[in-house]
């Protein structure tokens, strides 16, 4: 028989390689279609996350700005805070860092904003001890307190946030220190800046709101923050790198109503703004002439606006930051709270918002897509910042519109 051969013929070194050659091929395609969907992956949560944060800088900063000007509701002086002073201002307003103490009145990046929130805490001013240079002041017993004498101031509280106003533009901001139930006295935290008139100044309690920017580069730290008047500061939002705010106001100046007596303690007097006094008196709380403030003045024996009609037509006009820190100042340009008097025109907010991918190997070079650069060299892991632009309109600035 003949013997069977076996063949011991394996692969020669060409066809190893070749197949090798044809294996990376292969595996290199595959790669090539799963890297920009793992760089999906990896881009979808920042972008989830970006989308939340402006959300949440959106309510929050909505919720106030639409309540600014919310005055108080009880008694004969209710109505909007517009008819005492601006209850919307673009810079900081508090016990620490005040913008107008330090000649500041202007900040593109910051707004500031009080109202009433609903409180209990609301009675009429009796007068200002000491003509301004005491820190207690005389009021009158709150009316839905009852009848008992130990309660009749019963809702304020040491440590509230209070606002003192008189329709002539005088106001102060201060806490309280001491309620004193049966002398009616409240004690404050600072001196009042100037005096008030029994029957037409208002005590209560106010919700006072600052955002701003915050950007510190050499910490990285790019946030939205919220200061309540007093002394604490509050991230909102981290990675915000634009925060700006636009005004939009009545292009009418404010004027007399029909049949209003200046005389008389209870309004309404004007369209907006706080009242000038009678024709011939001089205003204490203020150094204009007789018969005027710092929105009327007198001209040929009659009361008319101080401020320039802005546009003939009667929509909302853009409110530059010249026309906003210009003057005439209220009460006067003496006081360390004055404000330009165009603030009470405002009608409008309108505010930009951007916010950055939290990783910087989610930014590429700074530029259109990105307003500080990253370290992504990859189109495919490109996380653009996403800004919003947002009108808001506060519903109590807007009373007579």
């Amino acid at each position: 028989m003949t013997p069977r051969r076996t063949s011991q013929a394996g692969f020669t070194l060409i066809e190893m390689m070749i197949a090798t050659m044809i294996m990376v091929a292969v595996t290199a395609a595959v790669f090539t279609m799963m890297n920009p969907a793992q760089g999906t992956y990896q881009t979808q949560p920042e972008v989830a996350d970006m989308q939340q944060r402006m959300r949440v800088a959106v309510d929050v900063m909505t919720k106030d700005i639409v309540m600014a000007g919310a005055g108080v509701y009880m008694g004969a002086s209710s109505g909007s805070l517009s008819g005492y002073f601006a209850s919307l201002m673009p810079y900081r307003v508090g016990d620490v860092q005040d913008d107008p103490a330090a000649g500041v009145f202007y900040r593109a990046d910051t707004i500031s904003m009080m109202y009433v929130p609903p409180t209990a805490a609301q009675t009429g001013v009796n007068k200002a001890m000491g003509n301004g240079n005491s820190q207690e002041i005389d009021v009158d017993a709150q009316k839905n307190c009852g009848a008992n004498v130990h309660s009749q101031l019963c809702g304020f509280k040491e440590q509230m946030r209070v606002l003192i106003m008189d329709t002539d533009g005088t106001w102060d901001y201060v806490t309280i220190t001491n309620v004193q139930n049966e002398a009616l006295h409240l004690q404050h935290s600072d001196k009042l800046t100037g005096s008030y008139n029994s029957g037409a100044a208002v005590i209560t309690e106010v919700a006072a709101h600052t955002y701003y920017l915050k950007s510190d580069i050499a910490n990285n730290t790019f946030q939205l923050m919220h200061y309540d008047g007093a002394a604490t500061d509050t991230p909102i939002v981290d990675n915000v790198v634009k925060l700006q705010f636009s005004y939009y106001g009545d292009p009418q100046p404010p004027t007399l109503l029909p049949g209003a007596v200046l005389t008389n303690t209870v309004g309404p007097w004007v369209t907006y703004g706080p009242k000038p006094p009678a024709l011939g008196v001089n205003n204490s709380a203020d150094t204009w002439g007789a018969g005027e403030n710092c929105t009327f003045m007198v001209s040929n024996g009659q009361t008319v606006s101080r401020l320039p009609v802005l546009a003939a037509n009667e929509g909302e006009v853009l409110l530059t930051q010249a026309q906003l820190t210009d003057g005439p100042w209220c009460p006067d340009d003496a006081r360390a709270d004055r404000f330009d008097a165009d603030l009470l025109r405002i009608r409008k907010v309108r505010v930009n918002l951007r916010v950055q991918a939290a990783l910087a190997s989610l930014r590429g070079p700074t530029g259109v897509l990105f307003t500080r650069g990253g370290t992504s060299t990859s189109s495919n892991r490109y996380v653009p910042d996403q800004e919003v632009r947002f009108d808001v309109t506060p519903r109590n600035l807007n009373l007579g519109r």
